[in-house]
């Protein structure tokens, strides 16, 4: 019976998350983020807030979502379509805000359009007053000052800003993580040299490689973040370094390499796991950072290509428009509201992360974990 109830303990502390199975240190972790409820509900707010983006091309187009013609159905916004389809006379692209084409349609069909009928280099040229107009029902957040609809270029915006921030700290923590782990493990001439060469290449003014890009080539979305992944990858090697130094020298490293573990074992299998602690706990404000880095270089020119979706380059009309302050609300709010999102998360993982919380929190075996913080409370009031 006794070892019935010892399996029986063990299968009730087996935890999942997502379908798969963690250990106790893990799903305590878990549990702090989700006890700090501002970062547990930014998390899901932003993840709204992305994933929405991501279908952009469904909520903002200029493009119908479907459209039902002479007994077929079509999609242009997944397909382009001549105008000869719809019995027009041109073979290029048909243009569905045209008068005309719609009412092609309309005499043998009906289309379905996106919430916002705009994309986000869309020119309105129905407006009721000179660009920039004020929010209406038909532009919910106006115009700039080229007619363009202000939500759609915010929603575009929106991914844009986040992806480049995405990619740039993927990248950059890679690259920043193995060059601390060498720097930290091998230590001698191998982190002299590594810290002198970071020393150099971090003096150099980045603005002004950018200015001098800038005039000869037309910066784009890729030429921007390789440029920036070249300075970007050392925010993380200073703490990666200094983790690998301090457990370079435990019993266990030792033991491993006692064991002839070659050393790419011992670093990325033995050593890592320890350093990712302060690792993850630094991704949501590099992620920030990267975000505010864009957004900064789209409002002195030096960003996107002229014409691309950009809330940078909104907070400059903005300024450039002072009669029009629509412009620089929006601009202003939602970079706001993005960037605090990222800080409250990141607070969050900071909690969840660490040591004397997971530590003090760990449940005993056969406990519930999810018990552990109500006898806290517990013995705390008493």
């Amino acid at each position: 019976m006794a070892l019935f109830s010892s399996r029986r303990e063990e299968r009730q502390d087996v935890r999942k998350i997502l379908g798969f199975r963690v250990t106790p240190i893990t799903w305590r972790r878990v549990q702090n983020f989700k006890s700090n409820r501002r970062g547990y509900w930014s998390l899901w707010i932003f993840l709204f807030l992305f994933i929405i983006s991501m279908f952009a091309e469904f909520i903002a187009n200029d493009k119908p979502l479907l459209v039902r013609y002479d007994g077929a159905f079509y999609y242009p916004v997944l397909v382009a379509y001549p105008e000869t389809t719809f019995g027009g006379e041109f073979a290029t692209t048909a243009d569905y805000r045209d008068p005309f084409v719609q009412d092609l349609i309309k005499d043998d069909g009906w289309m379905i359009w996106p919430l916002i009928p705009y994309s986000y280099q869309t020119i309105n040229y129905d407006l009721p007053s000179p660009a920039p107009s004020p929010p209406s029902m038909d532009n919910w957040l106006g115009t700039d000052d080229q007619a363009r609809d202000v939500a759609a270029r915010v929603i575009y915006g929106f991914r844009i800003s986040v992806l480049f921030g995405l990619i740039l700290t993927a990248a950059a923590s890679v690259i920043g993580v193995v060059s601390g782990a060498v720097q930290g493990y091998f230590g001698g001439w191998t982190d002299l040299i590594f810290q002198r060469f970071i020393e150099i290449w971090s003096s150099l003014p980045l603005l002004y490689l950018l200015i001098i890009m800038a005039s000869v080539i037309q910066p784009g979305f890729w030429s921007l973040l390789i440029i920036m992944l070249l300075f970007s990858w050392m925010s993380l090697v200073g703490v990666v370094r200094a983790e690998f130094l301090r457990a370079r020298n435990f019993d266990y490293i030792r033991a491993a390499r006692a064991l002839g573990q070659p050393n790419r074992v011992i670093m990325f299998k033995h050593t890592l796991p320890n350093a990712m602690v302060a690792t993850i706990t630094f991704l949501p404000f590099i992620l920030n950072g990267s975000i505010t880095t864009l957004t900064s270089l789209d409002f002195l020119g030096f960003g996107m290509p002229p014409g691309s979706p950009s809330l940078g380059e909104l907070l400059q009309q903005g300024k450039s428009n002072l009669q029009a302050p629509w412009l620089g609300f929006t601009g202003f709010f939602t970079i706001a509201i993005m960037l605090s999102l990222l800080i409250f998360i990141g607070e969050a993982v900071r909690d969840a992360f660490d040591p004397r919380k997971s530590a003090s929190a760990l449940p005993v075996a056969g406990a519930n974990p999810l018990q552990a913080p109500q006898q806290q409370s517990s013995k705390a009031t008493a």
